[in-house]
């Protein structure tokens, strides 16, 4: 028989309700472990099971601070109970009860993951209540210790992962100024697909990729990872263009493994001397231009995200003629997907220009900073999707 019974002393009013789960057969030691633990002056809940199948139910439903555990079931004897209870709460405070003649159990017990142990009939309840409080605090305080632990493997995880998504950028003689930022879509969610790199080639060109590949998580941001490198060294090695495009998309192809992965991007190469921007765009909005007269979104001609149509390979080149001075912004759609206020809608490019049109003229990293913060002001945490931007400035062109 199964029992559930809440306790509270009046005699102490204070101090926290300790939830206790008591794994013991026998009808006895189970009442002589609640008469216990009324004379603690605890609060308490106590749930009483009488099985190891019994205790797992209960495990998987309700949060418990303590088990007091019978080393001595129906279905489950000695060590192999520890185990067993930890592998069903591996965070939770354990005291194994043991008899009088069972010299090593305890110790056993503790070398399985027993928090403690006790020995019935030799229990009072002042030795009950130190046992048990230092039990709930040093599982606790493991609990913390883990949870601080995957912390910090996974930032060094997101640390190693948006080196390889946003590396430095190889310039050589460039005068133009690089500004990149990287937001995951969730607070302590591992970077996504989105990837971005710059390089400055042997000719003297600017070359520039902001892609997108679909889906979030560590799948997302290898493929990322894989296309941002493959990028690179193709460039490089001398790919532009439709060549460049079509044999990233073999790669990703590859890559992806069955997976129904895509990726947008753009390209970009911008020749300073000349004054001129060429654009590929992979499925992927246009960038925006700033100038003195304020900032616009530029006219090109798209083509299909790479993996949608294998081997379609139609990706049209835009020529943009440029100012001698001003600033290119490529971003991903986590820019503008997110809401615009109170209207319960999309920002979308028109609420993103506008939004930029009202922002203070500042240092370009500043202004990509204010620009990322107010519009996660106007989403308010309604929609979230990971942002990659990048932001290219030039002055007078050199002659």
């Amino acid at each position: 028989m199964t029992e559930v019974m809440t306790v509270v002393p009046e005699a102490s009013s204070e101090g926290p309700v300790y939830r206790i789960l008591l794994i013991e057969d026998d009808p006895g030691d189970a009442l002589l472990v609640e008469e216990l633990l009324h004379d603690t002056g605890m609060r308490f809940a106590l749930t009483t099971r009488t099985t190891l199948a019994e205790a797992r139910a209960e495990l998987a439903g309700s949060p418990i601070d303590c088990i007091l555990l019978d080393l001595h079931l129906p279905d489950v004897a000695g060590v192999d109970a520890v185990t067993a209870v930890r592998g069903l709460a591996p965070h939770t405070a354990v005291i194994v009860l043991t008899g009088l003649s069972e010299d090593r159990a305890g110790t056993e017990a503790m070398a399985a993951g027993a928090q403690d142990y006790l020995v019935k009939g030799k229990v009072e309840a002042d030795l009950l209540r130190r046992t048990l409080r230092y039990a709930v605090y040093r599982s606790r305080t493991e609990r913390a210790s883990a949870q601080a632990q995957a912390t910090r493997l996974r930032a060094e995880e997101n640390a190693r992962l948006e080196r390889s998504l946003l590396p430095q950028p190889m310039l050589d003689t460039s005068t133009v100024r690089v500004t990149s930022r990287y937001l995951p879509g969730a607070a302590m969610a591992l970077l996504g697909g989105d990837f971005l790199d710059v390089v400055e080639g042997d000719d003297g060109l600017l070359h520039a990729v902001v892609g997108d590949v679909s889906g979030h998580g560590p799948d997302a941001a290898a493929l990322g990872v894989c296309l941002r490198i493959a990028w690179r060294s193709l460039v490089l090695g001398g790919h532009r263009g439709d060549d460049l495009l079509h044999l990233m998309e073999r790669i990703l192809i590859a890559e992806r493994d069955g997976r129904q992965l895509f990726a947008t991007c753009t390209l970009l190469t911008l020749d300073q001397r000349s004054g001129t921007v060429v654009l590929h765009l992979a499925g992927h909005h246009e960038p925006l231009l700033t100038t003195a007269e304020g900032t616009r979104e530029v006219s090109a001609e798209h083509g299909i995200a790479l993996g949608i149509v294998p081997g379609e390979c139609s990706w049209p080149s835009t020529v943009v003629p440029l100012p001698a001075t001003g600033a290119l912004t490529v971003y991903t759609d986590g820019l503008i997907e997110g809401h615009n206020g109170t209207k319960g809608e999309r920002l979308g490019v028109e609420g993103l220009l506008a939004l930029i049109g009202n922002l203070p003229s500042a240092d370009p990293a500043d202004h990509v900073d204010l620009l990322i913060k107010e519009t996660q002001t106007l989403n308010a945490g309604r929609h979230s999707d990971d942002l990659a931007v990048l932001r290219l400035d030039w002055g007078d062109r050199p002659a």
